[in-house]
Order: C-alpha cells, then sequence, then structure tokens
C-alpha cells in the first residue's frame, strides 16, 4: 500500500450486510486503498444467526472484533445510514485505531441517544411491523425509487429483516463526543420525510465537522458508486 493508501471500514446500514459494497470493491481497489465490508450479526451471509437478543451493542461489538482479529490501525471508519449508529460506539471504544469518521447518509447519535430517539416518527410503524411479523424484526424498507431495476432485484433478494432492539438500545458513549476527523456526506436525492436532514444541519454549523453533499439518493454504494468514490477520495486525500 502506498502512503495515501487508506483502509476504510464499514458499518454497513440496516437490513444490509456488506456485500451491499460489492460495486465499491474495484474502486476502492484502483483508488489503492482497501475496504474492509463485515456483515453484522444476524444479517447478509450471518442471517441464521438472527435472534431476539441482538441490539447495537451486538453489531459495535460485531465491528470491534473485525478490528481486533484483523489487527486493524489508521481506520477510515465509514458508517452508513443506521451504520452511523454503529460507528459511533466503534470509534468510542477503539480510538485509538480510529483516525477518521465518516457518516455517510448516517445517523449520528450523541451519548445516550436510540435510533428511534433520532427517528421518531418511524417508531410506531416500525414496532407495529415487527410485530406483525415475527415479533423481533422489522421488514426491509424499500430500496430508493431511483434505484434500477437489476439493482432493485439483487438488493430485494438479499435484504434481510431488522431485529428491532438494534433500534431501540441507547448508545452508550464513555468518552463523549468522538475527537478524531469526521465529515458527513449528505445525500441530496431526498426521499418524503428527510430523516438525514437533521445531520446535515447539525454537521455543516458545528465545530469539528467537514461537511459534503452528493447527488444521489439514499444508496450511493449502489446507484452512484463512482460518485461516492470521488468524494471518498476528496476527504481522505
Amino acid at each position: 500500500m502506498t502512503a495515501r493508501a487508506k483502509t476504510f471500514l464499514l458499518c454497513h446500514g440496516a437490513w444490509s450486510g456488506g456485500w451491499a459494497w460489492t460495486k465499491m470493491q474495484p474502486l476502492m481497489a484502483q483508488a489503492g486503498h482497501r475496504l474492509v465490508a463485515p456483515t453484522y450479526t444476524g444479517l447478509g451471509e450471518r442471517a441464521h444467526l438472527a435472534s431476539p437478543s441482538i441490539d447495537l451493542e451486538t453489531h459495535i461489538q460485531d465491528i470491534l472484533n473485525v478490528i481486533a482479529f484483523e489487527d486493524l490501525n489508521d481506520i477510515v471508519l465509514l458508517g452508513h445510514s443506521y451504520g452511523g449508529m454503529v460507528a459511533t460506539g466503534v470509534a468510542d471504544r477503539a480510538r485509538e485505531r480510529v483516525t477518521q469518521l465518516i457518516y455517510l447518509d448516517a445517523f449520528v447519535p450523541r451519548d445516550g441517544q436510540s435510533l428511534f430517539d433520532l427517528n421518531e416518527a418511524g417508531r410506531e410503524p416500525m414496532r407495529k411491523a415487527a410485530s406483525s411479523s415475527d415479533g423481533y424484526r422489522i421488514p426491509p424498507n424499500p430500496p430508493p425509487s431511483d434505484t434500477p431495476q437489476a439493482d432493485l432485484d439483487w438488493l430485494n433478494a438479499r435484504r434481510v429483516p431488522m431485529p428491532i432492539k438494534c433500534f431501540e438500545t441507547s448508545l452508550r458513549l464513555a468518552h463523549g463526543e468522538p475527537a478524531m476527523p469526521r465529515s458527513y456526506i449528505y445525500c441530496t436525492r431526498i426521499p418524503p420525510g428527510d430523516v438525514f436532514g437533521q445531520f446535515a444541519r447539525r454537521t455543516k454549523s458545528e465545530e469539528g465537522w467537514r461537511y459534503f453533499e452528493l447527488d444521489a439518493s439514499h444508496a450511493p454504494n449502489v446507484t452512484a458508486p463512482e460518485a461516492l468514490m470521488s468524494v471518498l477520495e476528496k476527504i481522505v486525500a
């Protein structure tokens, strides 16, 4: 790896998995970077491990274990969507290993907040959806409406229900706000309900953040991989 080569460690979104970042792998390699894209317990290729006990803590531990067992250092931690909850917890506990924190259209929790605290409107509908399916998991949200049909077919065949506890768990930070450089990428093709606008506003106006916009819908790793790669390159350059 060259001096400018980075190790990106992904904290993926809900219902998803490392598999959803397959278009980013060759782009990362071309740019000389490494993308480590693990999947959380109970999702993707680890769906057979799903259980009612899985929560945000489980997923933070998943990523911390990848850091420990793969012996990753100088990490660019990339949290997408729900993965912002996970990445914030990971950065808190692996501070000496994480050099940069990037949120991609992601939740940015403060100490003591759960995802449902940051998405009040989603709480009741998702609780209902979980109780009418298997009682502990929320069926997948549909992908963004501008997703091409081939990608939709690929995504819908692989997205699996999400343990609701992951959204209910309050994040506990031992060290307060993360101290490493933080960047926020806001996807500007906004669906109704604009869940992430609150974080765009916060990170645009708060000290210690770099703010970027991307002309894409919520999953640019699928619909706009090249555009996403060029923003990521700009951030780590």
